[in-house]
């Protein structure tokens, strides 16, 4: 059954799922700190702030009706008899069937602590933190853990997920999944978060980074089991790694355990990412401010206006690794945070390969990042950094993409992001008539113009060349942010997962939320409205759709979504009837099926609701029909989805997180159940005859 019709949220109290130690133990409390960007780039196309018109849902008959435009909407995903209705109406009143890949019934919104997945379906959980990966690895036990373990087990807080099939292999497939960071109060008994043991600290390291690990399935369901296969690996935060790229090698890099400047011990925090053309897996490095310590206490007053800038101003971390580790103090290795932020380059068919960063996309809380290749073989990769108003971004590799499948030419292909051209996205709208938060201008629709700003190039010979007045090409590469903010580059809402479709080549982008916008609050850092940012005090997120050209310099836009509750009368969903589709809040990773549909998972959900997936159509009449697909447990974010025809993929972070939660007093039990501590999972979902997903 559908959403029965009633007001989710209220547009005076926003209340994220997320609790506080999530923001503390993800991303260091960012949402509680002034914004980094204090940048005063340049608004165009008549953009400027308005104060918020309030507006409350009109009820009538126990459903909210809301009226835009002369047309007015019931606010509910069911109909009449309370039934999920299986075809759509749009605004024009007639009936369309759900596209293939949204034939299934719609999930209602919840707060259960379970997966939640639509009558016909099942789920089952495929591998749990502390479950093995690596041969030699004990029976993983809350109190029995040791770094030894740790480091041949699954990790904790599984976000991006990667299946790739295995040669030769029936049914057998490689699980690569990244693990973004830890919560210790969740994983180990009697913590104490003032003084963290060496020991404690050592395995929370050993729980980062990322796993893969063979998986088998059958032709019965969709269930995947793991095995001890020749692939598993386990990356963690003391795995070496070759830094790539204009800052190899340099004055930036350097430290007095690497005088080179060209290894890294570890990747940490690592959100989403991307499977390469070429079979290797992309991490992006995201929230790695917060791991560093006593970044405003440097004398250099610019060295201490880079760090601000990346929010590496605490004296002490909230983990406290730099007790134990002098590589996590900036007052002692002022050069250590220059190495990490990267996008990440692991080959999983290679257990014995040294993984890459490659400096030449930039330095910046990466997303992650995901490749288009164009007809010539030009390769682009997209990426966002997922802060209130930071950038887009796109990397435009110089050399072409080989097209063979050997060792050889998997080894030169991961090079292709190490030369090439570096940009930064400068939006514009078409709209001189916008000017309220959340009214759609005159022509119907939210879109307008960019173009892509210079930053970096790196030539086949490894030298660089900076387009930005006043910084070197090692500064580009070190201080990104720093770089965008002098060409102008345009203010975003949280850009997170930047997906290129596969068949029809347009990029979208998931802008979280950003409840700063136009908020003008004291110690905040401001932006007004805009076209592409349409909604002051944006809690519930966006959905862009950019039509690039992809090895140039222009794009159009236009936004799909603008999420929330559909009885808000700022809410659009690309033109299509509000009255048929799922409440949205927070999008956050992307992805596609096989009938070309958006599937977007969410995190922070501010509707009262438990995180979900929800499938999008694209195209014709039911162009902007969003159909929530499933429910992950109270406390959790859904991450990494992968949408195959048969399966359906998650994986499960932060279950039962809450302020309170502690390994002795943990308010979530899922997936085991009974008295069990929760424990971070990837899940998988198929439908019960083991049919095509949604059609």
């Amino acid at each position: 059954m559908g959403l029965q019709g009633r007001n989710l949220l209220s547009a005076l109290d926003f209340r994220s799922s997320r609790s506080h130690r999530t923001c503390l133990y993800k991303c260091g409390d960012a949402c509680f700190k002034p914004v980094p960007n204090t940048s005063d780039n340049a608004y165009f196309g008549d953009l400027f702030t308005r104060e918020y018109s309030r507006r409350t849902a009109l009820r009538a008959g126990g459903a909210a009706v809301v009226t835009v435009g002369g047309a007015s909407f019931l606010a509910a995903c069911a109909d009449a008899t309370g039934t999920d209705a299986t075809s759509a109406t749009t605004q024009a009143g007639t009936d369309v069937a759900a596209p293939p890949g949204l034939n299934f019934e719609m999930v209602k919104p919840n707060t259960e602590d379970a997966v939640v997945v639509p009558k016909g379906y099942s789920s089952d959980v495929v591998i749990r933190w502390g479950d093995k990966v690596v041969e030699g690895a004990g029976e993983w036990s809350v109190d029995n853990q040791s770094v030894e373990n740790a480091q041949k087990q699954y990790g904790f807080n599984c976000d991006f997920a990667a299946l790739l099939p295995i040669e030769g292999k029936k049914n057998h497939f490689l699980l690569v999944s990244n693990h973004e960071y830890t919560t210790p109060q969740q994983m180990f008994t009697g913590y104490d978060p003032d003084n963290p043991t060496k020991e404690q600290v050592m395995i929370e390291l050993a729980s980062h980074g990322m796993s893969i690990v063979e998986v088998e399935g059958n032709d019965k369901d969709g269930r995947l089991k793991p095995v001890m296969g020749k692939y598993n690996r386990r990356i963690h935060g003391h795995t070496p790694f070759e830094l790539r790229g204009p800052v190899a090698g340099s004055d930036l890099a350097k430290t007095s355990k690497d005088r080179t400047g060209k290894k890294v011990e570890g990747t940490i925090n690592n959100c989403s990412g991307g499977v390469t053309p070429w079979g290797t897996i992309l991490s992006g490095e995201e929230n790695v401010d917060q791991y560093f310590a006593g970044g405003g206490e440097v004398k250099n007053a610019q060295a201490r206006d880079r760090y601000k800038r990346y929010g590496m101003e605490d004296a002490e971390t909230q983990r406290k690794w730099e007790r134990f580790e002098d590589r996590w103090d900036i007052r002692k290795e002022p050069n250590e945070p220059h190495r990490f932020n990267y996008v990440v380059e692991v080959n999983p068919w290679d257990p014995t390969s040294t993984p890459v960063k490659h400096t030449a996309l930039g330095r910046f809380k990466h997303e992650g990042a995901n490749i288009h290749v164009t007809s010539d073989g030009t390769v682009v990769a997209y990426s966002g950094d997922d802060s209130r108003f930071e950038y887009l971004y796109k990397f435009v590799s110089s050399r072409r993409m080989r097209s063979g499948h050997t060792a050889e030419d998997r080894a030169e292909n991961m090079k292709i992001l190490d030369e090439g051209t570096l940009y930064v996205a400068h939006f514009e709208g078409n709209s001189a008539d916008f000017t309220e938060s959340g009214k759609l201008p005159k022509d119907g629709k939210y879109d307008g113009t960019g173009t892509w700003k210079k930053l970096l190039t790196v030539t086949a010979h490894g030298s660089a060349e900076s387009h930005v007045e006043g910084m070197s090409a090692e500064e580009v590469a070190v201080f990104t942010r720093e770089a965008g903010d002098k060409v102008g580059a345009t203010k975003m809402d949280r850009p997170e997962d930047v997906e290129p479709h596969p068949t029809s080549g347009k990029v979208y982008a998931a802008l979280t939320n950003n409840d700063y916008r136009g908020a003008n609050r004291e110690g905040k850092n401001d932006a007004p409205i805009a076209e592409w940012a349409p909604i002051q005090e944006n809690k519930n997120g966006l959905v862009m759709e950019i039509d690039d050209d992809h090895a140039g310099e222009k794009f159009t836009w236009n936004l799909l979504l603008v999420c929330g509750d559909p009885a808000q009368a700022e809410t659009y969903f690309g033109g299509f009837d509000k009255a048929r589709v799922s409440p949205i809040s927070c999008p956050d990773n992307l992805t596609f099926d096989s009938f070309g549909n958006l599937w977007i998972s969410t995190d922070g959900n501010a509707l009262n609701s438990n995180d979900g997936l929800f499938a999008v159509s694209l195209e014709g009449e039911t162009r902007g029909q969003t159909k929530q697909f499933l429910t992950v447990p109270a406390g959790a974010e859904t991450c990494g989805p992968l949408v195959f025809d048969k399966r359906v993929i998650v994986n499960v972070q932060h279950p039962g997180e809450d302020d309170e939660a502690t390994v002795e007093s943990t308010t979530s039990h899922w997936p085991d159940g009974g008295t069990s501590l929760t424990r971070p999972s990837t899940v998988v979902a198929w439908k019960d005859d083991f049919g095509v997903i949604g059609a």
